[in-house]
């Protein structure tokens, strides 16, 4: 069986920034193994697999490359422009199917086209020793707040940490993240600092190793949680916001009551056919 893929780096003007999802399009859906194994051998942070259903609604899913999640932003952007740009030109909107909510992206003739996710809701993480525990699986000090979003915007929970911009840069993975996350139930680590510089409002890294993506260049479904997050303490609903990745990445965010519209632009990277 011959199916199309298309490498597509999202949040990124230019390829080698932002973060890169393969998005692959199905007629009907495969067994979830195999496209479990079609992530995995891709290798990248997502693999987003869609199935045309009719005019511009499609349902859709996001492999990691150990497995499936229930969100992910920067792939969903990535197969809106897939679509935009490859498969129906002709639409301005498309609407996504799936199994956390339906999500509608906009076609932007500026090339940043607008996403609206789910917005997440912060909580306080009451765990005794856990900031000081997380200080250490990071290599750096304790962080100043924890809070723990119990909707991560749709999809698995994650611990929000607030550090200062020059502690947050310096994080570094360890082996203790994973059971460190696992003892609050968590799926990821949404590091986050106020920026300091007058280009952005906040900044953010994201791990994930029990997910299979040690750090994530660009995440979309974070920016759903924080944006709020920041929002609140910053006292304005539209913020400017950079995930401090190797690859780095910029997203415009709007907060509205229920959701977060996230805006940027995509780069292809390649496109083909893979065997299977």
């Amino acid at each position: 069986m011959r199916l199309r893929l298309w490498q597509v780096d999202a949040f990124a003007r230019h390829v080698f920034e932002g973060n890169p999802a393969a998005v692959v399009p199905l007629e009907n859906w495969l067994a979830d193994t195999k496209m479990q194994a079609i992530a995995q051998e891709n290798n990248l942070a997502e693999t987003a697999f869609f199935v045309h259903r009719n005019e511009a609604d499609y349902e859709l899913r996001w492999f990691t490359p150990a497995v499936e999640v229930p969100m992910c932003g920067h792939a969903t952007l990535a197969s809106a422009w897939v679509i935009f740009a490859e498969l129906a030109p002709g639409l301005d909107r498309v609407r996504f199917a799936t199994r956390s909510s339906t999500l509608a992206v906009e076609k932007s003739a500026d090339g940043n086209h607008c996403m609206a996710l789910p917005a997440g809701v912060a909580e306080p993480l009451l765990i005794g020793g856990f900031a000081s525990s997380l200080g250490q699986a990071m290599s750096v000090s304790p962080p100043e707040e924890l809070y723990l979003a119990p909707t991560g915007a749709g999809g698995t929970p994650g611990v929000i940490a607030v550090w200062p911009e020059s502690v947050l840069r310096a994080l570094k993975l360890s082996d203790a993240l994973a059971p460190l996350l696992a003892k609050a139930k968590a799926g990821g680590l949404l590091a986050t600092a106020r920026s300091q510089s007058a280009d952005y409002d906040f900044v953010s890294r994201f791990f994930a190793p029990v997910m299979g993506v040690p750090e994530d260049p660009v995440t979309g479904s974070m920016h759903a949680t924080l944006a709020p997050f920041w929002a609140t303490r910053l006292g304005k609903p539209e913020l400017r916001a950079f995930q401090a990745s190797a690859r780095g990445g910029i997203l415009r965010c709007k907060v509205e009551t229920t959701r977060v519209i996230l805006s940027g632009p995509c780069a292809l990277y390649l496109k083909g056919e893979i065997e299977i």
